[in-house]
């Protein structure tokens, strides 16, 4: 009798012990989208690495310890000099989240394949920003049009709105763009060429000066200019809104995974300690979900920023 009272507690324990371990293989299976007690932010820059890598790191390290709730959890941050370089960490999952502008973010994600977006990001406590393309009131050029045959001003050549933004928006328009640097030979007459003056306040200088007969430059900038310069300022044109700054996870990071972190970003600002390390980095004042949703986002990226000829 109590060797048939054993029997199905034997069998009963066997089934725990069989669910028990493969349950705790499905959890490892599903939290294999991140190394063991670390995740890893990659970040963009050609100069000061060093410097913006010690700058993060409070950040990096705030979310590993979110996420592992175990001693030890660590937050890389890993600074590269290029988005391909980016996309290949990513590729190799040496990455797991990197935050950037609306064109990297297109590029890294939708050229390279390499990741795909999450969250939107604050940054400055702006959620969204356009550009404009401005002239001098007295310049005489009152519609884009007239830009034909002139010179313009973008600010740098890694710039969401003083550069990629606007570029990309002229030539949907039906311009033509060639820099400065080109020969004449090479330049239409109907052409718009462009130049780089560095800084929003060059482009501005050069505006106002005549020096070029116009500039670009973000919405948030032009409202921080004093009011007796925006008085000196004509309008001509303005682009669609996109996110001031995303988050974007590596493209084959799980579903579970990206969830987790969404929430942890998303939580941050309600919480004393993310909230003074949000203020810390750019005053950023919170993540919050995409507008419309991933899909409408890239589609988003795609409408602004796809062109045809690049190979």
């Amino acid at each position: 009798m109590k060797q048939h009272r054993s029997f199905p507690w034997a069998i009963l324990s066997l089934v725990i012990f069989v669910k028990v371990s493969f349950g705790s293989q499905a959890l490892v299976l599903s939290q294999e989208s991140f190394a063991p007690n670390r995740i890893t932010l990659g970040l963009v820059s050609a100069s000061q690495q060093q410097e913006i890598t010690d700058y993060f790191e409070p950040f990096a390290t705030y979310i590993a310890r979110k996420i592992f709730a175990a001693p030890g959890a660590q937050g890389k941050v890993l600074v590269v000099s290029s988005l391909p370089e980016l996309a290949k960490l990513l590729d190799q999952k040496s990455v797991d989240f990197y935050m950037e502008s609306a064109y990297p973010t297109y590029i890294v994600n939708q050229v390279h394949g390499a990741g795909r977006v999450l969250l939107r990001r604050w940054k400055g406590g702006v959620a969204e920003y356009r550009s404009l393309i401005v002239t001098a009131k007295d310049s005489g050029i009152d519609r884009l049009e007239s830009l034909r045959g002139k010179q313009v001003a973008f600010e740098d050549p890694e710039s969401t709105s003083g550069y990629f933004l606007p570029k990309f928006f002229l030539q949907r328009n039906g311009f033509k763009l060639s820099p400065v640097t080109d020969t004449v030979s090479q330049v239409s007459p109907a052409a718009i060429t462009y130049m780089f003056a560095g800084t929003t306040d060059k482009v501005l200088d050069f505006v106002l000066a005549r020096q070029v007969s116009a500039g670009a430059m973000s919405d948030d900038d032009f409202s921080l200019l004093e009011p007796q310069k925006k008085d000196r300022l004509n309008v001509l044109a303005q682009t669609d809104l996109l996110p001031r700054h995303l988050v974007s996870v590596r493209k084959d990071l799980s579903q579970e995974a990206s969830e987790r972190l969404a929430a942890i970003l998303q939580g941050m600002h309600n919480d004393a300690g993310g909230r003074q390390i949000l203020s810390k980095m750019d005053n950023t004042m919170k993540f919050d979900n995409l507008p419309g949703g991933e899909e409408a986002m890239r589609r988003r990226l795609l409408e602004t920023f796809f062109d045809p000829q690049r190979r």
